[in-house]
């Protein structure tokens, strides 16, 4: 087969420049991960047919770790001698971007070689401050030759990616001796769900030339604690598999500022109900988080506080999911009275905010206005949480039977 053979001859390529790669392919780790438990127990199996690099597909896909080459020129000289054709894609590096400096340094993102009518799709992960492994997007130059490859069928390229690091596993697939992700179906799982988004430093800038960020000591210590507190909080719930974002003033302090909003006293997380598991509230105590106050209740308006250092407290909003829109509720303590806050349908995507890897709605824009209105870009310092939202309805009361069930403060 033309593809096992490009394979072959790539691997032997990056084999003889010491470039450690790993298979990414999602088509190929698909097939891998139906028989992982068979090829881990054979490392050398006689493989009699060509049964995952021969079928159909234009590319196959490979990961390069930044730190571990030199950008090499022997490298592609030795490409062209053995008869590839290839193309670097740049662009700008993020990880140098700043409140103060949009560095606009480029870096390599992607690698294409084409040899016959098969071509290797080379991926350059770089670390990130948050511990993780990042992809950039796949955007041609406008001299680029547009025509090189069937640039649309590529998996990774349309959006930049964020994955944890893998560990890896040296395997032999028709009889090609390859590193693999050691878990292929939680890669692949990972792959699903990658997509990445980057703080808007540009926007930011113009935002504080508008409204000067707040240096006070106060400002500062906030948000000192606030970081800390939202590094405990993801600890803690990635540690029980909840998946959580950043919502309301938090999402907002991201996507307006890249920063946390320095007077808004809390940090604001979302989970889907669907996530929700009992061992949330005892897995925060004993972080040292005692419990704030839990209003409502699972089937309904849901919501934690957690207490944490001096009065910056952590608000966990419940959200439940409808045919056409996604709501979280509030309870007024006083009177029971129930409020719902409508926002339309998002899905997750990753960020990095306070050196962490934290999911944000991927329509962020959306979301933000839905709970801000259309001024969200100008600061308000004081708001009402049952009326100043532009999405919240009034949602009628706690029976008084139940308030002993749904409104606890400690």
């Amino acid at each position: 087969s033309v593809k096992q053979h490009v394979v072959r001859k790539f691997l032997g390529l990056i084999s003889s420049h010491n470039i450690p790669v790993y298979l990414i392919d999602p088509l190929v780790l698909g097939l891998v991960d139906k028989d992982i438990e068979q090829i881990r127990s054979s490392p050398d199996g006689p493989s009699l047919e060509c049964k995952y690099f021969c079928v159909p597909r234009d590319f196959t896909t490979f990961a390069l770790l930044d730190k571990t080459w030199k950008h090499e020129v022997g490298l592609f000289r030795t490409a062209e001698k053995m008869g590839f054709q290839w193309l670097k894609i740049i662009n700008k590096d993020p990880r140098l971007d700043g409140m103060d400096d949009l560095s606009g340094i480029e870096i390599p993102l992607h690698y294409i070689f084409k040899l016959a009518s098969h071509a290797i799709h080379l991926v350059v992960f770089y670390e990130r401050s948050g511990n993780y492994l990042w992809h950039g997007p796949l955007r041609l130059k406008q001299h680029m030759d547009r025509k090189f490859v069937p640039f649309r069928k590529l998996h990774f390229g349309r959006y930049p990616g964020a994955y944890e690091k893998p560990e890896l596993l040296l395997v032999s697939i028709d009889d090609l001796k390859v590193q693999i992700p050691k878990n292929p179906s939680s890669f692949l799982e990972e792959m699903s769900h990658s997509r990445f988004l980057e703080c808007r430093y540009r926007e930011a800038r113009a935002f504080f030339q508008l409204y000067p960020d707040d240096a006070s000591l106060d400002a500062v210590e906030f948000r000192k604690k606030a970081k800390s507190l939202l590094h405990l909080a993801a600890l803690t719930l990635n540690n029980l598999g909840v998946k959580f974002w950043l919502s309301s003033g938090t999402c907002l302090g991201w996507y307006r500022q890249c920063n946390v909003i320095p007077h808004s006293k809390d940090v604001d997380l979302g989970v889907f109900i669907k996530d929700y598991k009992a061992d949330i509230i005892p897995a925060f105590q004993k972080a040292g988080l005692p419990l704030k106050h839990k209003f409502g209740k699972v089937e309904d308006s849901l919501e934690l506080s957690f207490q944490g250092e001096d009065d910056v407290k952590l608000d966990i909003f419940f959200f439940y999911e409808e045919d056409d829109y996604i709501w979280n509720g509030g309870t007024q303590a006083k009177s029971g009275k129930k409020f719902k806050y409508l926002f339309p349908k998002f899905t997750l995507c990753w960020t990095e905010f306070v050196e962490l890897k934290v999911h944000v709605p991927c329509e962020t824009h959306q979301y933000v206005e839905a709970n801000y209105g259309p001024d969200w870009k100008i600061p308000v310092k004081t708001w009402d949480w049952k009326s100043s939202p532009s999405n919240v309805q009034y949602n009628g009361v706690w029976p008084v039977d139940e308030w002993d069930d749904v409104i606890q403060i400690y």
